[in-house]
């Protein structure tokens, strides 16, 4: 009976007990069970705030057992967003979202879960593989969207062509690929795309391209920074068919050569001839992808390519926006994903620290792969992790406390309802007011608070100024006080 009345208290208490036994002899004390211990020493630590159990004492934990300990990471490759790292991750969003806006786009969203076949309609592709799909409780086929681009093809197409074209659209959306992980590559991330539907013509492109620049020097990155290595499809298409390689083996080998900069050139060589891409043919191929001037290009594939002309006009746009330095012509630039047609484009870190920091092109072909008409289109995406590592390396990334404009505390509890009332009033008028609601906090913790808080004002409320019809108002950067009026208070604002 006591045995299971102090097992009932414990458990309450959230703490896990060993299972009562028959009692032994009086002289015999046997040893608690080590997970008793290790539950106990976590309820201790999680009531003081001190920090989680270590991985040993994990590990002393008997699986199954009822006090088992799951683990407080989260799965491999995934971020929680503490307000800490949620600040950073808002102001980076509203820094998209802003240039979205200078450039006179309108903002869309997307399911996060996805039908299957909006990424699998192109097999061989790396990212089929790296889906996280499922079926679902109807036994529909599903899949995390691993990136953006198929969610708006299908938006675009459930539209209809009775929507005005050219569409501008962009969208922040998080994605998931199963993939091995390196620094800025993360299992989920989300992702910023800027997309342009209906305009044939590089202009588009070099809009993009402006877009991405502008957003770089708005976080204070230069051109000695970053640069955004540019090319064309189309300039693989001319050098496969100069060796006489089937149009089908197009996107495999595409998906090949993207891992250039990730595998040594004996594993592209192997893939390159497991794909079916006679030896002669693969020396060629990888000799054109390592031009890097337009002369070069020209005596390869000929002046009057397509590849050609389009990259010469979108170099000569550049110019225009004042872009030119930003822009580096680098024909091993071919993008990994089947549905690219034309201008490709990869911003990169110069120092060559970091994978590629965002990317995109042409793709005037996906909406006919989903039913649709052959409707020119291009776009980018731009990660979030990337961009972080690379502002910490620059030492760009903001400092972004969390700034309140007002503290209001009750300085006896009987303040407390009209304490409620001034801090209702001052948030009417858009002020930040971070009211005290805990009972029995001194002037030393209330100043203390001010200080973490970056608090612009203190506002107390004691009964003798109460009764009189003001409250003591601190200006926390003057280092004045001034009793006001309630109304003059808001006034003040």
């Amino acid at each position: 009976m006591a045995c299971a009345s102090v097992t009932g208290h414990l458990l309450e208490s959230g703490l896990v007990v060993p299972v009562c036994r028959t009692r032994k002899p009086s002289s015999f004390s046997p040893p608690k069970p080590k997970f008793f211990t290790v539950r106990r020493s976590l309820a201790i630590r999680a009531m003081s705030g001190s920090p989680a159990v270590s991985l040993k004492e994990k590990e002393g934990t008997p699986k199954g057992s009822m006090g088992s300990l799951i683990s407080t990471d989260p799965p491999k490759g995934t971020r929680d967003f503490p307000p800490e790292d949620m600040r950073l991750r808002t102001w980076l969003f509203n820094n998209f979202r802003e240039v979205s806006r200078l450039f006179s786009f309108e903002e869309v969203d997307f399911p996060l879960v996805e039908s299957e076949e909006l990424y699998t309609r192109k097999a061989g592709e790396e990212i089929v593989g790296q889906l996280y799909n499922f079926e679902d409780k109807g036994g529909r086929k599903v899949a995390l969207r691993p990136e953006l681009t198929p969610s708006l093809a299908r938006l675009v197409l459930q539209k209809g062509r009775a929507q005005s074209y050219p569409l501008k659209w962009f969208a922040i959306g998080q994605c998931w690929r199963y993939e091995r992980m390196t620094r800025g590559r993360r299992r989920e991330h989300y992702q910023w795309n800027m997309d342009i539907i209906g305009v044939p013509g590089v202009e588009a492109e070099a809009e993009l391209l402006s877009a991405i620049v502008t957003f770089f020097t708005k976080l204070g990155i230069t051109s000695n920074d970053v640069g955004i290595k540019v090319s064309n499809r189309k300039v693989l298409q001319a050098v496969l068919e100069k060796f006489n390689i089937p149009v089908d083996s197009f996107p495999a080998v595409c998906v090949i050569v993207d891992k250039l900069e990730k595998l040594p050139r004996e594993e592209i060589e192997g893939e390159l001839d497991k794909a079916g891409v006679p030896s002669n043919a693969v020396e060629g191929i990888l000799k054109a992808l390592s031009l890097k001037s337009f002369d070069d290009l020209e005596a390869l594939i000929g002046a009057q390519s397509g590849a050609v002309a389009e990259l010469k006009q979108l170099f000569a746009l550049a110019e225009g926006y004042g872009i030119q330095d930003w822009l580096h012509f680098d024909a091993s630039v071919v993008r990994g994903l089947a549905y690219y047609t034309g201008t490709v484009f990869e911003g990169f870190d110069k120092d060559k620290k970091l994978r590629a920091i965002c990317g995109g092109g042409r793709y005037d072909r996906l909406l006919s792969t989903y039913g649709g008409q052959d409707t020119p289109a291009c776009g980018f995406g731009f990660g979030d992790a990337v961009i972080v590592e690379l502002l910490k390396e620059k030492k760009l990334l903001p400092v972004l406390p969390h700034v309140v404009d007002d503290v209001v505390m009750a300085l006896e509890d009987s303040l407390r309802v009209p304490a409620a009332g001034v801090a209702a009033r001052l948030r009417s008028k858009g002020r930040v007011v971070e009211l005290v609601i805990e009972k029995g906090k001194k002037m030393k913790w209330v100043f203390k608070h001010c200080d973490t808080l970056k608090a612009k004002r203190l506002v107390l409320l004691g009964s003798t100024e109460w009764d009189q019809g003001k409250v003591n108002v601190k200006d926390l950067d003057a280092r004045e006080q001034t009793l006001k009026t309630v109304d003059e208070l808001i006034e003040s604002t």
